[in-house]
């Protein structure tokens, strides 16, 4: 199996089983953001609530990160986050932004979303342009899908969190 991506990124990353911190576990309520990851990217996000994101996710570098995700007790799917200011959109406010990977019929605000954050992808970066940025979104969630098939990563998926 090829682990390298044509960019040159790995297509797997992180170590063979979750290490300390991780899993890092998160609840709260999808709250509106700018509307921009959908709109604009073509790639939805759930926006945690800010204080989830001071409670839980200080202690950890920004960046993007790869993990599970559940909304309102259903399935569990994989997921991206973004974590930090989004310095292409130049944010004021570290942000939580979760792509759940899979094709939802409707915008699901105000319900309940739990994540396992797993591993550390990559550093936030500034981009040149909209189409780079998107270009470096969907190599994440390639890795991220990749990264989630190996055994210790996709046990998480049944850990009491979610149920």
């Amino acid at each position: 199996m090829n682990t390298t991506s044509c960019s040159g990124r790995p297509l797997i990353v992180g170590p063979s089983e979750p290490e300390k911190p991780y899993p890092i576990f998160v609840e709260g309520a999808v709250i509106k953001g700018f509307g921009r990851g959908s709109k604009q990217l073509g790639i939805p996000t759930a926006n945690l609530p800010s204080d989830a994101v001071k409670l839980a996710l200080t202690d950890i570098p920004i960046g993007v990160y790869y993990g599970w995700a559940q909304v309102d007790g259903g399935e569990v799917l994989p997921m991206v986050m973004s974590l930090g200011w989004n310095p292409f959109f130049k944010n004021k406010e570290r942000s939580g932004e979760v792509h759940i990977i899979h094709q939802f019929r409707d915008d699901f605000y105000g319900q309940n979303l739990k994540i396992a954050i797993l591993s550390y992808i990559r550093a936030e970066k500034d981009y040149e342009n909209l189409e780079a940025l998107v270009d470096d979104i969907n190599m994440d969630i390639r890795v991220a899908e990749e990264s989630l098939k190996r055994s210790a990563y996709t046990q998480i998926k049944t850990a009491s969190f979610f149920n």
